[in-house]
C-alpha cells in the first residue's frame, strides 16, 4: 500500500493514508515522500470526501472509515486492482510470486534490469516491491519504459475481493519460489494454496516464461499445465538453471551457474544462505530469458545491497551481532537461521521469535516450527501478537514450543514482550553471539531497545554497521 502511495503520487495524484499504526521502514518511506499518515482510523479522516479510497486487505466491515466509505458511496478499490489499472495495462509485466523469497527475488530482478539499463536505457524498470530494495532506497520506482515488474503477493485482496492479489496482474513471465502453506487465516489447506498459484500460471500466454524451482513437488504440480515455455532452476541435475560448488567465502556467496549442461556463469553476490542463491538464480534466469546480457546480470548480483529487514545487519556492539529478519513462515525461519551459521559458524546463534503473521499465531505448523528453531543455540519466544483475535482451538502456545525444543536438548523460554527480552537477555549475552530478532512486524520497538541496552552495558565500543548478512 505505501509502495502504490508512492507511484500513484509520481503519477501527480494527491495522496492521504490511514493506518492504526504505522512502522518503519515504510512509515519512514512515506514520510521522505511527504505523504501524510493519520492514526488511528477514524471516519473524519474522509473529510473532505477523497475522489477515490483503495482499502487494503487488512480492513473488514466495522472498521470506521470503511462504514463511511460504504454509507456514502464514496468510490473505492483495491490495491491490486488499482495497480493493474494505472500501471500494468499496456506494459510487460514480469511478476515473483511464491510463498518464499518473492520480495528479495523482485528486488534483484529489478536490480538486474536497472544495471542492464546502462547500456540499453529501455530496459530500465518501473517496479513495485513489499519492502524498501537497498540499491535503490526505495520500494518503487515509475519509468516510461516498457516492463513492469512487481511483485505477486498470494494474500487475498480486499473484504471485498477474497481472491489472491497475483490474479490482476497477468504476467507476461512468472518465477515461482516455492508453494507451501501459509496464510492459515484465508486458505483452509495447502490444496487451496496450490490452486491460486494454478491460477496464476493458467493467465500466463503460451508466448510467456515461467521459472519455477525444480526442489518442491508442490511448484511442478502448480506448473504441470502451463500452455508457455517453463524453464526449472535449483540444484537437481534436471534443473535446467543449475546451481553447482555453491559456497561462502570472505563474506561473499559464490557459485556456477549451469544451464542445459554447460557452465553458463560464474555468480557471486554479498547475500548468504542458499535460499538467496536461488532467489537470485530465479531471478537471473529470467532476466537471460528476456534477453538481458549476461554481463549485467553478473554485476547486478555482485552489487546487489539486499531489502530491509531481511537478514539485515542492525548492530554490532560489544562483539555482539544484531540481526533483524521479517519471520511469517517456519520455512523462511529455517533458512533465515541456517543461512546465519553458514555466515558465523562458530558463534552461539540465538533466536528471538515473535509469533505474529497470521501462520505463525496458528499451531497449525507447529511441529515445523520447533524443528526450524532447533537450528539456533538459544531461543526465545514472546507471547503470541494479538491472541485474542485467534479462536482458542487453533491459537499457538509458545510455550508449547519451548517444552519440545527443550525436550530435544534445546535451550528455550518463553518471555511476555520487548521489554522483559531485552532485560533477561542482555546481561547473558556475550562478545561472539549472533541475536537473530524474527518478526513480521515492529515487535514493540524490539530492534532499537535491544541495541540500546547492549550500547549501555558495553559503552566502551560501538559499532554499528546497517549492513546485510
Amino acid at each position: 500500500m505505501a509502495s502504490l502511495a508512492g507511484l500513484l503520487q509520481l503519477k501527480g495524484h494527491r495522496i492521504t493514508g490511514f493506518d492504526k499504526a504505522a512502522y518503519p521502514p515504510m512509515s519512514d518511506l512515506l514520510r521522505s515522500l511527504g505523504i501524510p499518515i493519520m492514526e488511528p482510523y477514524a471516519e473524519a479522516n474522509l473529510s473532505p470526501a477523497p475522489n477515490l479510497v483503495v482499502i487494503g486487505n487488512a480492513l473488514s466491515r466495522g472498521n470506521p472509515e470503511v462504514e463511511r466509505v460504504l454509507d456514502e458511496r464514496i468510490p473505492f478499490t483495491s490495491m491490486a486492482a488499482l495497480l493493474r489499472e494505472e500501471f500494468l495495462a499496456g506494459r510487460e509485466s514480469l511478476v515473483v510470486a511464491g510463498t518464499h523469497g518473492k520480495t528479495t527475488t523482485t528486488s534483484m530482478l529489478a536490480w538486474i534490469y536497472q544495471t542492464a539499463a546502462r547500456q540499453e536505457p529501455e530496459r530500465e524498470p518501473s517496479f513495485l516491491i513489499g519492502g524498501v530494495a537497498e540499491n535503490f532506497g526505495s520500494s518503487f520506482q515509475l519509468r516510461p519504459t516498457r516492463s513492469f515488474i512487481v511483485e505477486g503477493d498470494e494474500y487475498d485482496t480486499a473484504f471485498f475481493d477474497k481472491g489472491p492479489k497475483f490474479l490482476h496482474y497477468f504476467p507476461d513471465a512468472l518465477i515461482l519460489t516455492h508453494v507451501e502453506f501459509d496464510h492459515a487465516d484465508i486458505y483452509a489447506d495447502l490444496e487451496a494454496v496450490k490452486i491460486a498459484f494454478k491460477r496464476l500460471v493458467n493467465l500466463v500466454p503460451r508466448r510467456g516464461l515461467i521459472l519455477a524451482y525444480d526442489g518442491s513437488e508442490n511448484v511442478s504440480e502448480c506448473v504441470a499445465h502451463a500452455l508457455c515455455r517453463v524453464e526449472r532452476y535449483g540444484l537437481s541435475e534436471g534443473a535446467e538453471w543449475r546451481i553447482r560448488n555453491l559456497r561462502h567465502e570472505s563474506g561473499v556467496t559464490k557459485w556456477e551457474l549451469w544451464r542445459g549442461g554447460s557452465v553458463w556463469a560464474d555468480l557471486e553476490m554479498r547475500l548468504a544462505g542458499e535460499h538467496n542463491a536461488l532467489n537470485a538464480t530465479a531471478a537471473a534466469a529470467l532476466a537471460a530469458g528476456c534477453g538481458v546480457g549476461k554481463m549485467a546480470i553478473q554485476e547486478a548480483l555482485a552489487s546487489f545491497r539486499s531489502v530491509k529487514r531481511r537478514l539485515e545487519m542492525r548492530a554490532e556492539i560489544g562483539g555482539v551481532t544484531v540481526i533483524e529478519d521479517f519471520a511469517h513462515h517456519p520455512t523462511a525461519i529455517r533458512e533465515t537461521l541456517r543461512a546465519l551459521r553458514g555466515v558465523y559458524p562458530q558463534a552461539r546463534l540465538w533466536a528471538v521469535l515473535e509469533p505474529r503473521s497470521n501462520t505463525l499465531r496458528r499451531k497449525v505448523l507447529e511441529a515445523d516450527l520447533v524443528a526450524s528453531l532447533r537450528l539456533a543455540d538459544r531461543v526465545v519466544l514472546a507471547g503470541v501478537y494479538q491472541q485474542e483475535r485467534i479462536p482458542a482451538t487453533e491459537r499457538l502456545h509458545p510455550e508449547d514450543v519451548a517444552r519440545a525444543l527443550t525436550a530435544q536438548g534445546a535451550e528455550a523460554e518463553v518471555l511476555s514482550d520487548a521489554d522483559a527480552i531485552v532485560r533477561a537477555i542482555t546481561p547473558r549475552l556475550a562478545p561472539g553471539d549472533v541475536v537473530a530478532i524474527l518478526s513480521n512486524g515492529g515487535f514493540d520497538g524490539i530492534y532499537e531497545k535491544l541495541p540500546a541496552r547492549l550500547r549501555e552495558r558495553f559503552a566502551h565500543v560501538v559499532s554499528e554497521t546497517g549492513q546485510h548478512v
